[in-house]
């Protein structure tokens, strides 16, 4: 057999699947969700070689919410599907991690170079012989498209894609045909990692941006910090807590930035949302002379609404690849360099930091009236006194990302919520993800996830999932007959609103979890909830538990009804 001479000047051979996969392996990550399909079986048998665990979901969307989960943990992912159909299955969910700046490296196997060049009539095609018209939606929700067709370009195209989705916090789309996946590259190129270095400001640019916020931050009388969710994405968060810890600021969060400062802090004033806010804590925010806004990502729901009461003439925007001081834009300078020099120069002999706030503590008693019904203003502030450090806590859209405003937590306490993409059912796999990038930093702390029943129905398989790779995550499954959430936005009654009500604590059994692997509790009252809250068993028990809560089923937290009575206003809206 004849030698190919197009690979015998490689110096170390290897093959396209494992020079992608020992890439993976070398940014840290050290397990792929997806499913198989014939288009990428030969592909997955690399995985191993590489030291990556094949995680094997139950459909494409909820490994999709489950790479969400897992790069937020350890913070990037990859998700492995098959050409078409798999592919489309999960494009819900990457388009979530899009919107929401989440990095997840999308590989997809395709028929190979020769079958598309023939435009063989291929099952999973839309029998068109077009076989771009998916990765051409695919590169809509991805920052880099990376198309592995010609071998001399493929070592440079993954490189440069796993680079992008890391530097600009987004997905990436990587295409690998079938007849690709064996093909040999240069191998010695994965002795020198991939440069995740962020790009540096212009100096000059850097040092003048800095010199105006300090100059405005010198001035003011009454700043404060709020930090969103960019600043957690684009990891400015040491910077953030070196800013807050210096200077002694009074700091917020928005609901997308929910656990991206410590809230045992002093000077930890609680979730601004603007109308949705707490009054003291909208007073504050919105009287202050000076907002040092980090990350912003002001959406409806972010906001209540869009009913912030704060001016632009009194704010100064710091964005992953611009500032704005009050209503002059500086592109393409970045906050973290941004944010460094501020906090090395500021001078805190002419700095203000107004009046010191009222702590913020979880109101139990204030909120506990004299029903037995575990009502959602009473849930939220009792849940935060549950919290350990070191949790992982994930709330679903609808009630809990709402209720979770209301909870302190401990410190490093992280909080996973998907606030702008909205996607119910979207936490359940996202916490799987979650618990297996906990799991994967060899670390033991809990994940526990809020999940409506009406969320819950959509994506109940990956239960499947947590109890296969033996996860630890504690469930809290809100029952409260239906979509809460939309009943408040329209609809209170309607029909379409109202679920099937399961036998939820048989679910676990159903797939297949043994008693040693999973213990069920069914929670009516609040007498009941307060002795599972203090059982030591339930703290410390590793595996996985789930909760039946109980809540009214016209009941739902203070912020949500603001939030949503502003959206059904907003829905209605027409032209005059």
């Amino acid at each position: 057999m004849s030698k190919d001479i197009r690979t015998q000047s490689l110096t170390k051979p290897v093959t396209v699947a494992e020079y992608l996969f020992k890439r993976l392996h070398q940014i840290g990550i050290r397990s792929v969700h997806g499913l198989p399909g014939d288009f990428n079986l030969v592909a997955l048998d690399s995985l191993p070689k590489a030291g990556l665990q094949w995680v094997g979901s139950v459909n494409e969307l909820n490994a999709a919410y489950a790479a969400d989960g897992y790069a937020r943990t350890k913070g990037i992912s990859a998700l492995l599907t098959t050409f078409g159909v798999g592919e489309l299955s999960a494009m819900n969910g990457v388009a979530g991690a899009y919107s929401e700046h989440v990095p997840i490296v999308h590989i997809v196997g395709c028929p190979s170079t020769i079958s598309q060049r023939n435009g063989m009539f291929l099952h999973h095609t839309l029998g068109n012989g077009d076989f771009h018209v998916f990765a051409n939606m695919g590169a809509q929700i991805a920052c880099e498209s990376a198309k592995l067709v010609k071998p001399t370009e493929i070592a440079d195209q993954i490189d440069h894609a796993i680079r992008e989705c890391w530097i600009r916090s987004l997905p990436v789309y990587i295409w690998l045909p079938t007849d690709m996946v064996e093909k040999k590259i240069e191998g010695q190129r994965l002795d020198t990692p991939i440069d995740f270095t962020e790009p540096k400001n212009d100096p000059a640019r850097e040092d003048y941006v800095v010199e105006v916020v300090l100059k405005y931050l010198h001035a003011a009388k009454n700043p404060v910090i709020l930090v969103d969710a960019c600043a957690i994405r684009h990891r400015v968060l040491g910077e953030v807590r070196d800013l807050v810890k210096k200077t002694s600021l009074p700091v917020y969060v928005t609901p997308m930035g929910k656990g991206a400062v410590d809230e045992t802090s002093p000077t930890y004033g609680g979730v601004y949302a603007g109308l949705g806010s707490h009054p003291d804590v909208a007073a504050r925010v919105e009287g202050s002379d000076l907002v040092l806004s980090i990350g912003s990502m002001k959406s409806d729901f972010n906001t209540a609404g869009f009913s912030y009461r704060t001016s632009q003439l009194n704010t100064i925007d710091f964005h992953s690849n611009y500032c704005v001081v009050r209503y002059s834009e500086y592109p393409n300078v970045r906050m973290k360099g941004v944010l460094r020099k501020v906090v090395e120069r500021v001078d805190l002999s002419t700095m203000s930091r107004g009046v010191p706030i009222n702590g913020v503590v979880n109101e139990v008693t204030k909120n506990k009236d004299d029903s037995k019904a575990v009502t959602q203003a009473y849930f939220w502030p009792r849940i935060g006194k549950y919290f350990q450090p070191g949790d992982f806590v994930v709330t679903e859209t609808g009630t809990a990302n709402f209720g979770i405003w209301e909870s302190k937590f401990p410190s490093q306490v992280t909080g996973i919520t998907q606030v702008l993409w909205g996607s119910i059912g979207w936490s359940v796999g996202a916490a799987q993800g979650v618990a297996l990038g906990v799991k994967d930093m060899g670390k033991d702390h809990r994940t526990i996830l809020f999940v409506g029943d009406g969320s819950f129905q959509l994506t109940c398989q990956e239960v499947s999932t947590m109890i296969r790779h033996n996860l630890r995550v504690t469930i809290f499954l809100i029952y409260n007959e239906g979509f809460t959430i939309e009943r408040f936005i329209h609809g209170m009654e309607a029909e379409y609103n109202d679920i099937k009500k399961w036998k939820y604590t048989d679910v676990p059994a159903t797939f297949g979890a043994t008693d040693k692997e999973v213990k069920t509790f069914v929670v009516k009252t609040k007498d009941e909830l307060e002795k599972l809250l203090l059982d030591k068993d339930f703290n410390e028990r590793k595996g996985l538990q789930f909760v039946e809560l109980w809540m009214p089923k016209d009941d739902a937290p203070r912020g949500l009804k603001i939030t949503t009575e502003i959206s059904a206003k907003n829905n209605a809206r027409t032209e005059e």
